[in-house]
């Protein structure tokens, strides 16, 4: 089992890192139970079947208790310090209806409460009614994803494919993307149910079909520690206080 100081330096080093055992078997049940109570106006679906919940922080408070949990806290403060707050949170739901590919990728995109023309911004969008904007690099820099595992995850059930050190070479271009997936190896993150998977958003990472596909449930929660540039603000000001 990692420390404390060996699992931040392994984030600075190599852009991630996995944690086996996080949440105790009755926590992951009760967020299982918590999941279905879930309001599903921002889902994504596949026919009747819904793949990810964007908006889960606005969704069901009890993923606020998550993400201030002290088995949460313990793992982002020794990163981000004892500052840090949570600005976003996702569910995926891979499934045999959604079994889905995403090419290697950079999490680029933060959630926003409004558009202001801030300098180093650039591609606006809405997803699911929230304005998300690609911030200056060290904003980006400055976060942290905790991927809580709720279903045992390995080889055949499409695992995360990330690239060590690729987070420290900024944003890059897809010319840049193929070079790195053409020249460097992708470690799979096999993880277990109540285990997490700690990454950098520049992080390169790429999901593919699972072979096996039984369901696979993460709750992606994105953390930062500062203030955004510009005026700026993230969309959870209630929780982030802009601090």
């Amino acid at each position: 089992m990692m420390t404390t100081r060996e699992f931040a330096e392994k984030i600075t080093s190599d852009g991630f890192a996995v944690i086996p055992h996080c949440l105790e078997m009755d926590q992951v049940q009760w967020l299982k139970a918590a999941l279905g109570q879930v309001d599903t106006t921002s889902s994504l679906r596949r026919g009747d079947q819904v793949y990810a919940i964007r908006n889960l922080l606005d969704a069901n408070p009890a993923i606020h208790g998550l993400a201030n949990s002290n088995n949460i806290r313990r793992l982002v403060e020794p990163v981000l310090g004892a500052q840090c707050f949570i600005v976003k949170a996702t569910l995926f739901d891979k499934r045999a209806e959604a079994n889905w590919n995403v090419p290697f990728h950079q999490d680029l995109s933060i959630a926003v409460r409004g558009r202001v023309a801030a300098d180093g911004s650039r591609s606006w969008s809405e997803k699911k009614g929230v304005l998300h904007v690609q911030p200056p690099i060290k904003v980006l820099e400055g976060m942290l994803a905790l991927r809580i595992h709720l279903d045992d995850c390995d080889e055949s059930n499409a695992p995360l494919r990330v690239i060590s050190g690729s987070h420290l070479y900024g944003r890059l271009g897809d010319s840049a993307i193929d070079e790195w997936t053409a020249t460097h190896p992708f470690v799979s993150c096999s993880v277990p149910q109540g285990g997490v998977l700690a990454m950098r958003p520049l992080l390169l990472h790429a999901s593919s079909p699972a072979i096996t596909p039984r369901r696979r449930r993460v709750i992606h929660l994105e953390f930062a520690a500062e203030k955004l540039p510009g005026g700026l603000q993230w969309h959870h000001i209630s929780m982030a206080s802009n601090n």
